[in-house]
């Protein structure tokens, strides 16, 4: 099969399932010519100019395998601040997390995880919610060092003659988790939440 071919399919294939599905590995293999084939150039005979270098598939394989990563990361993500709310707050926010909050959530960590070197990305994990009262949704930390690289968190605020709102909020170990960086709040009631988990 052409290359340019199998590089199409691989492409149309990741686009078609959103890079959720890894391409076959009969599409990423490359053709690879016989040994008694002419086409081998010979590069020791050729001025310095006129050497030209292919390359790999590597890259594309790499960022195929970062996009999955990724994709799990933001789906655990999700998942795990779902588990946070429990049935009783996430029945009455679940539509509005959905729709306000959470892209915010997923474009931030898109974007700090490809900040991030290629090591870094494959050691990442979503850490579990807090009950209770306590803030944490989940923390993305590297595994490998234990030290967290993102904290997304959730305030309960209590606004006199409002009553309560969630703020969700982020904290980057850019600057060492100092600076409160807001995604946006969701009203609750006047009446105090529940406890998280519930």
């Amino acid at each position: 099969m052409n290359k340019w071919l199998r590089k199409s399919l691989v492409i149309l294939f990741s686009i078609a399932t959103f890079g959720l599905v890894t391409p076959p590995a009969s599409l990423a293999i490359a053709d690879k010519p016989s040994e008694d084939s002419t086409e081998k150039a010979d590069l020791t005979n050729k001025p310095f100019e006129e050497v030209t270098t292919t390359f790999s598939a590597e890259p594309e394989e790499s960022y195929q395998i970062k996009d999955q990563i990724l994709s799990n990361i933001i789906t655990e993500a999700e998942q795990k601040a779902y588990l946070k709310f429990g049935e009783k707050i996430g029945g009455r926010i679940e539509d509005e997390f959905k729709d306000v909050i959470f892209p915010k959530i997923e474009e931030i960590i898109t974007y700090y995880l490809n900040e991030e070197s290629d090591e870094l990305f494959e050691q990442l994990e979503v850490s579990k919610p807090t009950g209770g009262t306590g803030e944490k949704i989940f923390h993305i930390y590297n595994t490998k060092t234990g030290q967290d690289v993102l904290r997304f968190h959730v305030r309960r605020e209590n606004k006199p003659l409002e009553g309560y709102w969630f703020n969700f909020h982020y904290h980057s170990y850019h600057d060492s988790f100092q600076s409160h960086k807001d995604l946006g709040s969701i009203y609750w009631d006047k009446n105090t939440p529940p406890n998280w988990m519930n």
